[in-house]
């Protein structure tokens, strides 16, 4: 172990109990991950003890809701600690014995309401400290009586107590955090109550107050009450949120009252705070995607640190180990909070503690498989992780008879198929043309914001290079030429090529992938056609690097189609284009390109020209499959992967390719 990590593996104390090492797993929506009646399922159980048995010191599960009558959580995929006592217990119980044989201690997080946030796409009345409107629809939330918060705060006495017969090491209270039900008790902003739980902070502090007072009544002095807390709210107004960088007023909490709110919090009982800062008014700094910086809480983890006299856990981008040490060393902290990549790598701690550093699978921060999908189909998953939370169902097989297979093509769905069939014991063999591994991979991680897709092209090199598969660069095959190959499968992994349409003055027309390859350079104005994903991103960096850009896109929206699923990377995204100076037209075509520039129409009735030294094209790809039409009928068994069978996202090529090479 490198001596600078050391400091991640000594042991730390939450109150009494020791914790094993400086890692925790930060809470993340378990969607998918409870039973119908309350309790853990085998999913569930299989994934948190997977990180267990990956080196983590601490699990923090997700949020458990402590009642289900004054807000309705049946249904969600949510456990409930309080909804069946027995199935909890007995579900909970299997999991923490298995857990506890990885020697890590687990605390389940409890959660009192979701209040304006809680997702109603059929515009269900919610509940709040006040009337406010839900972040979601324009619906107005009910305000929430003194009964009602007397008898949420009786549950959590009773989900604690639950979980501490279960066998759970302690809870965390979700929370003061993100704008969550207890949040916006907290926050002036939403709450415009005049009773004891409106006015100073110290009464829109009290529902936080009686919680954990409740829990010492019911559990005792020496049962771990942790808090999720966020610092700085970044509210500039209702569902607007700030960016890195720019200057506004602070609608929700300040850092000065954050101050005041941690040490009251403190004080009342709390025996650790688990920083962040942001709401989902300002969702991009809870969840940070790619645009946000690595280790973007250490600043806010160290102003509590200084200010109050209990441990502090600190998430946020933290996969690089040598930052996370550092901040524990500077004090910034005293736990490293893992989330997403322990989804990407549930062994990331182990690999870690062995400095296997090239073996860490990493979290490209794309929200594709975890926020996306849970918003999308109610599951908690990975992009670049098939097993995560599906640990059995996805458990490889040996095989029984090795097949030599054919793989062309090495972007990721080729190395995906290709690394799962010879960890299964068959012998892949790729066939790519290019110099290198990683297919649009490379393009997509040219923009300093997504150095991970690099990681991840580099990730499969290495575990392709020790699983010692065979690789062919700078040669492409021809139908003839896998007719002729002596392989018993083939898979076709070809990818996809950018789509190029005639604007009259051609020459300096160019693709978006070869601008990020570096192949042209674009000049100091340019034109970029297409504002999905691809062309709102490479506007972006562009504009970082002093270019001069105009997008323009024929819907009436930015990021329209093929957009991040997750608000927290479409959302900002959609800010950071104007933010940094590129100038957007929508509901806008270009008719024709010329020697000073590009025709533009506007709105279907205005033509102008733009200026500029270059047109980029980013308005999408076209599969590229010549191969496996040629050989579908020819070859017996052949399998069509990735982009080649649908244009889609990185998520979907690694997960065809696990699903097929899982089963040949």
């Amino acid at each position: 172990m490198k001596k600078e990590h050391e400091i991640l593996f000594e042991t730390v104390k939450i109150g009494k109990l020791e914790i094993k090492n400086r890692f925790a797993m930060a809470p993340m929506g378990p969607m998918g991950l409870g039973d119908s009646q309350g309790g853990f399922n085998k999913r569930g159980i299989d994934y948190y003890t997977e990180r267990a048995k990956g080196g983590t010191g601490l699990i923090i599960t997700g949020v458990t809701q402590v009642d289900n009558l004054v807000e309705n959580h049946i249904g969600t995929g949510f456990p409930c600690a309080t909804e069946n006592h027995t199935q909890f217990l007995r579900t909970s119980r299997e999991m923490i014995e298995r857990i506890h044989a990885y020697d890590s201690k687990i605390f389940i997080q409890l959660g009192g309401g979701f209040g304006r946030v809680l997702y109603t796409p059929n515009k269900i009345e919610t509940i709040a400290p006040s009337p406010i409107k839900n972040v979601w629809t324009d619906v107005t939330c009910r305000e929430v009586t003194v009964d009602e918060i007397k008898h949420i705060v009786k549950m959590f006495g009773k989900a604690a107590l639950n979980a501490k017969n279960a066998g759970f090491d302690g809870v965390q209270i979700h929370a003061v955090h993100e704008g969550y039900l207890m949040d916006q008790f907290a926050t002036a902003f939403y709450n415009h109550r005049t009773d004891e739980y409106g006015g100073s902070l110290e009464n829109r502090l009290r529902y936080a107050r009686e919680v954990v007072e409740e829990i010492r009544k019911t559990c005792g002095p020496d049962f771990p009450v942790t808090l999720r807390y966020t610092l700085k709210s970044f509210i500039k107004d209702w569902k607007n949120g700030a960016l890195p960088g720019e200057e506004f007023e602070e609608k929700g909490r300040d850092i000065e009252e954050g101050i005041k709110a941690a040490k009251l919090l403190v004080s009342y009982g709390y025996d650790a705070l688990d920083v962040d800062v942001g709401t989902y008014d300002s969702w991009w700094w809870n969840h940070p995607p790619m645009y946000q910086k690595k280790g973007l809480y250490i600043p806010y983890a160290k102003i509590l640190k200084e200010n109050v006299d209990v441990p502090i856990l600190c998430a946020g981008r933290m996969d690089n180990p040598d930052m996370a040490a550092k901040a524990v060393k500077d004090g910034a902290c005293d736990i490293v909070s893992l989330g997403r990549p322990l989804l990407a790598d549930a062994h990331y701690v182990n690999k870690l503690r062995a400095e296997h550093l090239q073996s860490i699978r990493p979290c490209l921060s794309c929200h594709e498989g975890c926020l996306g999908r849970m918003f999308t189909y109610v599951a908690l998953n990975c992009a670049v992780n098939p097993e995560a939370c599906r640990e059995s169902v996805t458990r490889l097989a040996p095989v029984l008879k090795k097949k030599k297979i054919l793989i062309i093509g090495g972007g990721v769905a080729g190395c995906e198929a290709a690394r799962v069939l010879a960890i299964r014991g068959h012998e892949p063999v790729i066939y790519e043309k290019s110099s290198r591994l990683g297919g649009n991979l490379i393009p997509g991680g040219m923009p300093d914001f997504k150095e991970d897709d690099h990681a991840l092209a580099r990730w499969y090199e290495h575990e392709l290079d020790s699983l010692h598969v065979e690789i062919h660069l700078n040669k492409e095959l021809t139908s003839e030429e896998v007719k002729k190959y002596n392989s018993d499968a083939v898979i076709v992994a070809t990818g996809s090529t950018p789509k190029i349409f005639d604007l009259g003055n051609n020459k300096n027309i160019l693709t978006a992938v070869d601008v990020l390859n570096g192949k042209v350079d674009p000049g100091k104005k340019t034109v970029v056609i297409g504002g999905g994903l691809v062309g709102c991103e490479i506007s972006l960096w562009l504009a970082k690097k002093g270019v001069s850009v105009t997008i323009v896109e024929t819907l009436n929206k930015l990021l329209s189609v093929n957009a991040p699923s997750c608000p927290a990377n479409s959302k900002m995204l959609e800010k950071l284009v104007p933010f940094n100076g590129v100038h957007v037209l929508t509901s806008s075509t270009v008719t024709e390109a010329t020697e000073k520039g590009v025709i533009i129409n506007e709105n279907g009735r205005n033509s102008k020209l733009i200026e500029c030294d270059s047109v980029i094209l980013a308005v999408g790809y076209n599969s590229e499959r010549s191969i496996y039409d040629d050989l579908k009928n020819e070859i017996p068994e052949i399998y069509v992967l990735g982009d080649s069978r649908k244009v889609s996202n990185i998520m979907y090529a690694i997960w065809d390719a696990y699903e097929i090479a899982s089963g040949i």
